[in-house]
Formats: structure tokens, C-alpha cells, sequence
């Protein structure tokens, strides 16, 4: 599928780096009291889970990826991606549930482990997605996001 000029792009031609974060959604987990299922209806911080930037065009006009120069592909509940920490090379593979994260907000955020860095929100994993690469603690972690 070719891309276009205007509008969200709609191919992922290869994988992609950024940051990582975590989010809570669901039946209460770890650190994570109960909360709302996400977009998808399905989303639950006990399993390997993501939110995405860009899952339809209303959650395109709520994070924007775009606006901090970052071309991401549409994919919708249910698909999934690998993300492999850039700090350790471990990888969690996990499936849309949610939309997010709100990537305008922060463009040119830097994470770092060592000198290897990473900008940009692109991908929130629930806790325990996000617990079989790094620690809850670390917050945010430089990324590799790839389609499984």
C-alpha cells in the first residue's frame, strides 16, 4: 500500500525507534488500581497489551505522532507488535487494546540507558508488558517498535 500525501500513514516499511512507557488499564495489577478498558474494550494491565498512536483517526487527531516528525502506521485492536528494549535487547510482543500514547506532547523527550537514546513517546505497554523488559521504576526506555 503506497503512502499518501496527506492523512496518517498507512504502511509500517520497517521497524521504528522511540520510547517506551506504561500505562494502567483494566482490573487492578501490580502497581495499577481498576480502571476503564481502553479504546479497543479489552485492555487489562496484567496482560501483554500496548496502546498505540495511531489505532483509527480520532485517536490520529489525539496524539498526533506526526507533529513531532514521526510516521506511524495505522493498525487497529488486536494487531501486534514487538518492542525490544534498546537497553537490553529483550523483546515483549503485545496486541493493540488502547489508543496513546499522546505522542504531541512529547516531542523531543529523550530517554537514555548508557548512551544508547530514543525520543519521542511512541508505544505504551501495560505493567506487565512493560515489566518483561525493564522495570516499572525506569518509567520510560529507549525502544525498538516492529510489527511481530
Amino acid at each position: 500500500m503506497a503512502r499518501t500525501t496527506s492523512g496518517p500513514p498507512a504502511d509500517l516499511l520497517g521497524p521504528v525507534q522511540g520510547e517506551v512507557s506504561w500505562f494502567c488499564c483494566g482490573n487492578a495489577w501490580g502497581p495499577c488500581s481498576s480502571t476503564g478498558k481502553g479504546a479497543c474494550g479489552t485492555c487489562n494491565s496484567g496482560s501483554l497489551q500496548h496502546a498505540w498512536p495511531n489505532t483509527s483517526d480520532a485517536c490520529w487527531a489525539i496524539t498526533r505522532p506526526d507533529s513531532c516528525g514521526v510516521s506511524l502506521s495505522r493498525r487497529t485492536c488486536g494487531f501486534r507488535h514487538r518492542t525490544t528494549a534498546l537497553c537490553t535487547g529483550t523483546s515483549v510482543v503485545t496486541s493493540i487494546a488502547d489508543c496513546g500514547p499522546q505522542t504531541d506532547l512529547f516531542c523531543g523527550e529523550r530517554s537514555c540507558c548508557g548512551a544508547t537514546c530514543a525520543s519521542n513517546r511512541l508505544i505504551d505497554l501495560t505493567p506487565a508488558a512493560f515489566s518483561a523488559i525493564a522495570s516499572l521504576s525506569a518509567g520510560l526506555r529507549p525502544a525498538e517498535i516492529s510489527a511481530a
